[in-house]
Protein backbone atom coordinates (compact mmCIF):
# COMPACT_ATOMS: atom_id res chain seq x y z
CA UNK A 1 0.00 0.00 0.00
CA UNK A 2 1.49 3.24 -0.97
CA UNK A 3 2.57 5.65 1.80
CA UNK A 4 0.36 8.16 3.10
CA UNK A 5 1.33 12.01 1.75
CA UNK A 6 1.28 14.33 4.47
CA UNK A 7 2.09 18.26 3.95
CA UNK A 8 2.85 20.17 6.91
CA UNK A 9 2.04 23.85 7.53
CA UNK A 10 2.42 26.60 9.60
CA UNK A 11 0.26 29.61 10.18
CA UNK A 12 0.78 30.24 13.13
CA UNK A 13 2.98 30.09 15.98
CA UNK A 14 6.77 29.10 15.36
CA UNK A 15 7.54 25.30 17.04
CA UNK A 16 9.24 26.44 20.64
CA UNK A 17 8.73 23.13 21.30
CA UNK A 18 10.82 21.42 18.62
CA UNK A 19 10.79 17.89 20.91
CA UNK A 20 7.26 17.18 20.54
CA UNK A 21 7.24 18.10 17.15
CA UNK A 22 10.19 15.65 16.59
CA UNK A 23 8.06 13.34 18.56
CA UNK A 24 5.04 14.29 16.21
CA UNK A 25 7.21 13.57 12.67
CA UNK A 26 8.92 10.60 13.84
CA UNK A 27 5.53 8.86 14.93
CA UNK A 28 3.38 9.79 11.61
CA UNK A 29 6.41 7.89 10.06
CA UNK A 30 6.45 4.82 12.15
CA UNK A 31 3.34 4.49 11.47
CA UNK A 32 4.65 4.11 7.28
CA UNK A 33 3.32 8.04 6.28
CA UNK A 34 5.90 10.60 4.16
CA UNK A 35 6.02 13.81 5.39
CA UNK A 36 6.92 17.00 2.54
CA UNK A 37 7.45 20.42 4.62
CA UNK A 38 9.62 19.58 6.71
CA UNK A 39 11.50 23.30 6.35
CA UNK A 40 8.35 24.63 8.30
CA UNK A 41 9.75 23.47 11.48
CA UNK A 42 12.81 25.64 11.03
CA UNK A 43 11.25 28.84 10.87
CA UNK A 44 10.47 31.56 12.76
CA UNK A 45 9.72 35.44 12.75
CA UNK A 46 9.21 37.09 16.34
CA UNK A 47 6.79 34.97 17.17
CA UNK A 48 5.46 33.36 14.46
CA UNK A 49 6.46 30.54 12.15
CA UNK A 50 7.82 32.48 9.44
CA UNK A 51 7.35 35.51 7.69
CA UNK A 52 3.25 36.19 6.51
CA UNK A 53 4.30 35.83 3.28
CA UNK A 54 5.95 32.42 4.60
CA UNK A 55 2.58 30.86 5.88
CA UNK A 56 0.45 32.67 3.43
CA UNK A 57 2.27 30.54 1.02
CA UNK A 58 2.04 27.29 2.74
CA UNK A 59 -1.54 27.39 2.27
CA UNK A 60 -1.81 29.39 -1.19
CA UNK A 61 0.60 26.75 -2.88
CA UNK A 62 -1.80 23.91 -2.89
CA UNK A 63 -3.85 25.80 -5.48
CA UNK A 64 -1.35 24.99 -7.69
CA UNK A 65 -0.09 21.54 -7.04
CA UNK A 66 -0.32 19.31 -9.84
CA UNK A 67 -0.28 16.18 -7.37
CA UNK A 68 -2.14 17.18 -4.05
CA UNK A 69 -1.12 15.18 -0.82
CA UNK A 70 -3.39 12.81 0.91
CA UNK A 71 -3.60 14.85 3.98
CA UNK A 72 -2.31 18.51 5.41
CA UNK A 73 -1.46 19.10 9.13
CA UNK A 74 -0.91 21.83 10.81
CA UNK A 75 2.48 22.03 13.45
CA UNK A 76 1.16 23.56 15.69
CA UNK A 77 -1.86 26.75 17.25
CA UNK A 78 -0.70 30.47 18.96
CA UNK A 79 -1.63 33.33 16.94
CA UNK A 80 -1.03 35.17 12.92
CA UNK A 81 -3.17 32.70 11.04
CA UNK A 82 -5.92 36.19 10.94
CA UNK A 83 -3.52 37.95 9.25
CA UNK A 84 -2.94 35.75 6.17
CA UNK A 85 -6.66 35.94 5.67
CA UNK A 86 -6.82 38.98 3.50
CA UNK A 87 -4.32 37.21 1.00
CA UNK A 88 -5.86 33.52 0.75
CA UNK A 89 -6.94 32.85 -2.80
CA UNK A 90 -10.22 31.46 -2.06
CA UNK A 91 -11.43 30.84 -5.21
CA UNK A 92 -8.12 28.87 -6.47
CA UNK A 93 -8.25 26.66 -3.29
CA UNK A 94 -12.18 26.53 -3.73
CA UNK A 95 -11.98 24.98 -7.68
CA UNK A 96 -8.36 22.89 -6.64
CA UNK A 97 -9.94 21.61 -3.65
CA UNK A 98 -13.52 20.39 -5.10
CA UNK A 99 -11.60 18.77 -7.79
CA UNK A 100 -9.82 16.82 -5.27
CA UNK A 101 -10.98 16.98 -1.77
CA UNK A 102 -8.20 17.03 0.70
CA UNK A 103 -8.38 17.13 4.43
CA UNK A 104 -6.86 20.21 6.46
CA UNK A 105 -6.40 19.22 9.90
CA UNK A 106 -5.58 21.44 12.97
CA UNK A 107 -7.10 23.08 15.82
CA UNK A 108 -6.37 26.44 17.95
CA UNK A 109 -5.55 28.69 16.06
CA UNK A 110 -6.03 27.15 12.75
CA UNK A 111 -9.99 28.12 13.41
CA UNK A 112 -9.65 31.49 12.05
CA UNK A 113 -8.57 29.70 8.71
CA UNK A 114 -11.25 27.08 9.07
CA UNK A 115 -13.95 30.00 9.50
CA UNK A 116 -12.36 31.93 6.32
CA UNK A 117 -11.79 29.19 4.01
CA UNK A 118 -15.87 27.77 5.11
CA UNK A 119 -17.39 31.38 4.80
CA UNK A 120 -14.83 32.31 1.24
CA UNK A 121 -14.44 28.82 -0.23
CA UNK A 122 -17.32 26.56 1.20
CA UNK A 123 -14.27 24.12 1.98
CA UNK A 124 -15.35 21.34 5.04
CA UNK A 125 -11.83 21.09 6.98
CA UNK A 126 -11.10 19.50 10.27
CA UNK A 127 -11.00 20.74 13.59
CA UNK A 128 -8.05 18.04 15.18
CA UNK A 129 -4.91 17.11 16.55
CA UNK A 130 -1.58 19.09 15.64
CA UNK A 131 1.39 17.61 14.49
CA UNK A 132 2.64 18.91 18.00
CA UNK A 133 -0.28 17.55 19.78
CA UNK A 134 0.36 13.65 18.29
CA UNK A 135 4.05 14.58 19.25
CA UNK A 136 3.40 14.99 23.33
CA UNK A 137 3.89 12.32 25.79
CA UNK A 138 0.16 12.13 26.46
CA UNK A 139 -0.34 8.63 24.74
CA UNK A 140 -1.85 6.69 27.88
CA UNK A 141 -4.87 4.99 25.39
CA UNK A 142 -3.73 6.45 21.86
CA UNK A 143 -7.22 8.11 22.05
CA UNK A 144 -6.40 11.20 19.78
CA UNK A 145 -4.54 8.58 17.64
CA UNK A 146 -7.26 6.62 17.08
CA UNK A 147 -9.97 8.75 16.40
CA UNK A 148 -7.82 10.85 14.09
CA UNK A 149 -7.26 7.43 11.77
CA UNK A 150 -10.53 6.47 12.35
CA UNK A 151 -12.13 9.70 11.14
CA UNK A 152 -10.10 10.61 8.33
CA UNK A 153 -9.91 7.36 6.51
CA UNK A 154 -14.04 6.25 7.10
CA UNK A 155 -16.83 8.12 4.83
CA UNK A 156 -18.95 8.69 7.98
CA UNK A 157 -18.43 8.54 11.65
CA UNK A 158 -19.74 8.35 15.20
CA UNK A 159 -18.72 9.39 18.66
CA UNK A 160 -20.12 9.06 21.82
CA UNK A 161 -19.85 10.57 25.63
CA UNK A 162 -21.43 10.43 28.93
CA UNK A 163 -22.47 13.30 31.28
CA UNK A 164 -23.72 15.96 28.75
CA UNK A 165 -25.94 17.40 31.07
CA UNK A 166 -28.88 18.21 29.48
CA UNK A 167 -32.76 16.55 28.56
CA UNK A 168 -33.02 14.66 25.61
CA UNK A 169 -32.04 16.80 21.98
CA UNK A 170 -32.15 15.00 18.08
CA UNK A 171 -30.68 17.71 16.36
CA UNK A 172 -29.42 17.80 12.36
CA UNK A 173 -27.13 20.06 11.04
CA UNK A 174 -23.92 21.02 9.94
CA UNK A 175 -21.21 20.41 12.61
CA UNK A 176 -18.94 24.00 12.85
CA UNK A 177 -16.96 25.74 15.43
CA UNK A 178 -13.40 25.58 17.06
CA UNK A 179 -12.03 27.85 19.57
CA UNK A 180 -14.37 30.46 21.23
CA UNK A 181 -12.53 33.22 21.46
CA UNK A 182 -10.38 32.54 17.76
CA UNK A 183 -14.36 32.32 16.76
CA UNK A 184 -15.55 35.49 18.36
CA UNK A 185 -12.94 37.07 16.94
CA UNK A 186 -13.94 37.29 13.58
CA UNK A 187 -17.89 37.62 14.27
CA UNK A 188 -19.22 40.13 11.68
CA UNK A 189 -16.83 39.83 9.45
CA UNK A 190 -16.60 38.95 5.70
CA UNK A 191 -14.56 35.37 7.11
CA UNK A 192 -17.29 34.39 9.37
CA UNK A 193 -19.34 31.85 7.87
CA UNK A 194 -23.59 32.64 7.13
CA UNK A 195 -25.31 35.77 5.55
CA UNK A 196 -23.46 38.70 6.56
CA UNK A 197 -21.35 37.04 9.08
CA UNK A 198 -23.42 35.97 11.52
CA UNK A 199 -23.24 32.30 11.47
CA UNK A 200 -24.42 29.28 10.28
CA UNK A 201 -27.84 28.91 10.53
CA UNK A 202 -29.58 25.56 12.16
CA UNK A 203 -25.80 24.15 12.72
CA UNK A 204 -24.44 22.29 15.68
CA UNK A 205 -22.16 25.05 16.92
CA UNK A 206 -19.28 23.23 18.94
CA UNK A 207 -16.43 25.72 21.20
CA UNK A 208 -13.73 24.57 23.48
CA UNK A 209 -10.89 26.98 24.78
CA UNK A 210 -7.48 27.50 27.23
CA UNK A 211 -6.35 29.36 29.78
CA UNK A 212 -9.54 31.89 29.83
CA UNK A 213 -10.99 32.75 33.50
CA UNK A 214 -14.93 31.62 33.74
CA UNK A 215 -16.00 35.37 33.25
CA UNK A 216 -13.94 36.37 30.03
CA UNK A 217 -15.84 32.26 28.51
CA UNK A 218 -19.31 33.90 29.34
CA UNK A 219 -18.73 36.88 28.13
CA UNK A 220 -17.73 35.46 25.03
CA UNK A 221 -20.68 33.29 24.41
CA UNK A 222 -22.94 36.30 25.18
CA UNK A 223 -21.16 37.67 22.60
CA UNK A 224 -22.07 34.94 20.00
CA UNK A 225 -25.92 34.88 22.22
CA UNK A 226 -26.15 38.63 21.79
CA UNK A 227 -25.25 39.17 18.00
CA UNK A 228 -28.18 36.18 17.09
CA UNK A 229 -25.76 33.31 16.50
CA UNK A 230 -26.64 30.80 19.10
CA UNK A 231 -30.45 31.46 18.55
CA UNK A 232 -30.31 30.07 14.68
CA UNK A 233 -28.20 27.08 15.81
CA UNK A 234 -29.62 23.64 16.68
CA UNK A 235 -27.32 23.39 19.78
CA UNK A 236 -24.40 24.73 21.44
CA UNK A 237 -21.96 21.84 22.38
CA UNK A 238 -18.99 22.31 25.48
CA UNK A 239 -15.78 21.05 24.59
CA UNK A 240 -12.77 20.82 26.64
CA UNK A 241 -12.05 24.32 28.66
CA UNK A 242 -8.71 23.23 30.38
CA UNK A 243 -7.02 25.72 32.94
CA UNK A 244 -9.78 27.97 32.91
CA UNK A 245 -10.08 28.50 36.59
CA UNK A 246 -11.75 31.23 38.56
CA UNK A 247 -9.54 34.07 39.92
CA UNK A 248 -8.93 35.41 43.70
CA UNK A 249 -12.38 38.11 43.35
CA UNK A 250 -14.45 35.62 41.44
CA UNK A 251 -16.33 34.85 44.99
CA UNK A 252 -17.64 31.58 43.86
CA UNK A 253 -18.33 32.19 40.08
CA UNK A 254 -17.53 29.68 38.03
CA UNK A 255 -17.21 27.69 35.13
CA UNK A 256 -20.09 25.99 35.79
CA UNK A 257 -21.90 29.06 37.00
CA UNK A 258 -20.60 30.75 33.62
CA UNK A 259 -22.15 27.77 31.55
CA UNK A 260 -25.34 28.05 33.57
CA UNK A 261 -26.08 31.69 32.56
CA UNK A 262 -25.50 30.65 28.73
CA UNK A 263 -28.15 27.84 29.28
CA UNK A 264 -30.56 30.21 31.13
CA UNK A 265 -30.58 32.58 28.39
CA UNK A 266 -29.33 30.64 25.03
CA UNK A 267 -33.19 29.77 24.06
CA UNK A 268 -30.98 25.99 22.58
CA UNK A 269 -29.78 22.80 23.76
CA UNK A 270 -26.88 23.25 25.56
CA UNK A 271 -25.00 19.72 25.96
CA UNK A 272 -21.61 19.45 27.64
CA UNK A 273 -18.66 17.24 27.79
CA UNK A 274 -17.60 16.97 24.23
CA UNK A 275 -14.04 15.49 24.98
CA UNK A 276 -12.52 18.12 22.69
CA UNK A 277 -9.64 21.04 23.15
CA UNK A 278 -6.60 21.51 24.29
CA UNK A 279 -6.48 19.16 26.34
CA UNK A 280 -4.57 14.98 26.26
CA UNK A 281 -7.78 14.11 24.80
CA UNK A 282 -8.96 15.34 20.85
CA UNK A 283 -11.08 14.44 18.20
CA UNK A 284 -10.95 14.73 14.82
CA UNK A 285 -14.25 16.77 13.47
CA UNK A 286 -15.01 18.11 10.26
CA UNK A 287 -16.11 21.44 10.04
CA UNK A 288 -19.08 21.93 7.65
CA UNK A 289 -19.98 18.16 7.55
CA UNK A 290 -23.37 16.91 8.29
CA UNK A 291 -24.31 15.69 11.27
CA UNK A 292 -26.94 14.72 14.03
CA UNK A 293 -26.59 15.09 17.72
CA UNK A 294 -28.71 12.94 20.24
CA UNK A 295 -29.05 13.36 23.82
CA UNK A 296 -30.70 10.31 25.91
CA UNK A 297 -30.47 10.11 29.17
CA UNK A 298 -27.47 12.20 30.23
CA UNK A 299 -25.13 10.23 27.01
CA UNK A 300 -24.70 11.62 23.57
CA UNK A 301 -24.14 10.88 20.37
CA UNK A 302 -22.53 12.36 17.41
CA UNK A 303 -22.65 11.37 13.47
CA UNK A 304 -21.25 12.89 10.59
CA UNK A 305 -20.73 12.40 7.25
CA UNK A 306 -19.99 14.01 4.23
CA UNK A 307 -16.54 15.27 4.58
CA UNK A 308 -13.03 14.91 3.05
CA UNK A 309 -11.46 11.43 3.51
CA UNK A 310 -8.95 9.39 3.06
CA UNK A 311 -9.22 6.62 0.51
CA UNK A 312 -11.06 3.85 2.34
CA UNK A 313 -8.72 1.58 3.83
CA UNK A 314 -5.46 3.33 3.70
CA UNK A 315 -5.01 3.92 7.28
CA UNK A 316 -1.94 3.02 9.08
CA UNK A 317 -1.59 0.52 11.67
CA UNK A 318 -3.65 1.97 14.77
CA UNK A 319 -3.78 0.58 17.95
CA UNK A 320 -7.49 -0.59 18.56
CA UNK A 321 -8.53 -0.29 15.18
CA UNK A 322 -9.27 -4.17 14.64
CA UNK A 323 -11.76 -4.25 17.55
CA UNK A 324 -13.34 -1.29 15.95
CA UNK A 325 -13.72 -2.23 13.27
CA UNK A 326 -15.40 -5.66 14.25
CA UNK A 327 -17.74 -3.40 15.99
CA UNK A 328 -20.10 -0.02 14.61
CA UNK A 329 -17.55 1.07 11.28
CA UNK A 330 -16.11 4.66 12.13
CA UNK A 331 -17.25 5.16 15.61
CA UNK A 332 -15.40 5.81 18.84
CA UNK A 333 -16.20 4.53 22.21
CA UNK A 334 -17.04 6.46 25.29
CA UNK A 335 -13.99 8.11 26.80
Amino acid sequence: MPAIQIQLIAPSGYPHDRAALARGVERLRGAGCALSGLDVLDRSELRFAGSDAERLADINHLADLSTLPDLVLTTRGGYGASRLLPHLRYDALRERLAETPVPLVGHSDFTALQLALHAKSGLCTFSGPLLADLGTDAHDDDFSWRHFWSTLTSASTALAWADAGVADVDASGPLWGGNLAVLCSLLGTPYFPGAKGGGIDGGILFVEDVGEPPFRIERLLYQLHLSGVLGRQQALVLGGFSHCRPGPNDNGYDLAAAFAQIERVAGIPVVHGLPHGHGARQLTLPFGAPARLRVEGGSARLDFHGYPHLPLGSSPAVPGRQGREQGQAGSTPNP
